[in-house]
């Protein structure tokens, strides 16, 4: 009998062991989902993207196949470099963002240096900073484009300020000193135009003062800045259209990077490119 009493405690301790087990195992997963929909990683591409895929702005009509070009475009043959995070990337939209729908529509040719989850402030070799100087000193890019990544409000990194003039290095610890290093090095190496980008208006007090340091550091640089954040009458779009071109607050689909973002980014660079080369 003692041994029956044994037996059966060990059978209880194993069913109580494997339970807990297999909920940790379903809390890890979830929160690689959760993680996945704030930061735009795919824990598992294959059930992300058949999520993401079954939104109706990711439908086929809106594949890169099916985008006709433009005629006499400003930007026809120029060679741009696009470095970012997952709104570049185009991780709510399979992989598909503005970068192909501006190559495809303006025949250039592009350097796509986008991974998800990735910040401005330098923090090791997936910040924006170790990727670009990856690159390669003996690339040759017409203009360098840059997101102003909503992973560093939403990770809360230290904003920085503004240095002074004349100030030749910069903490890039900091989001401002993260930008006025990528400036200083991409003029420096590559010899081209910076224009950064920022993300459509949503409801972030840390990306919001991002956006202003932008502007400041703009005024002091000459850089181009497509300010789509801070444009009222772009962002005055109906629900239903958000909810087409949105994936969540943060991500495009594929028809919001071709119907919404594009033209604005397009009409910008055209003015821009007439102005500084």
């Amino acid at each position: 009998m003692p041994q029956i009493t044994t037996m059966k405690k060990s059978k209880k301790r194993a069913i109580i062991i494997s339970s807990i087990a297999a909920v940790l195992i379903v809390a890890c997963i979830a929160g690689l989902l959760v993680a996945g929909s704030l930061w735009g990683i795919p824990p598992f591409d294959g059930l992300f993207d058949m999520r993401i895929a079954k939104l109706a702005g990711n439908r086929e009509q809106y594949n890169i196949e099916n985008v006709e070009e433009l005629e006499n475009s400003p930007l026809e043959g120029m060679n741009i470099c696009y470095l970012g995070s997952s709104v570049t990337y185009g991780a709510s939209s399979l992989q598909t963002s503005f970068v192909e729908y501006i190559a495809k529509r303006n025949n250039t040719t592009y350097v796509k240096e986008a991974v998800s989850g990735t910040t401005l402030v330098d923090e090791g070799i997936g910040s924006y900073v170790s990727r670009m100087q990856s690159l390669g000193k003996d690339a040759h890019f017409d203009m360098f484009v840059c997101q102003l990544s909503t992973n560093d409000a939403t990770q809360n990194k230290a904003l920085g300020e503004v240095s002074e003039d004349g100030t030749t290095e910069f903490d890039t610890h900091t989001v401002c000193g993260a930008i006025e290093y990528i400036i200083t090095y991409v003029t420096q190496t590559w010899n081209c135009p910076v224009v950064f980008y920022t993300n459509s208006y949503y409801d972030s007090q840390p990306y919001a003062a991002m956006v202003n340091a932008l502007e400041e550091i703009r005024q002091k640089y000459d850089i181009g800045v497509i300010d789509l954040y801070s444009d009222e009458a772009f962002n005055d779009i109906s629900d239903e259209r958000r909810a087409l071109y949105m994936a969540d607050d943060i991500h495009p689909t594929k028809a919001g990077y071709l119907e919404w973002w594009t033209p604005r980014m397009e009409k910008y660079l055209y003015d821009f490119i007439g102005e500084n080369i």
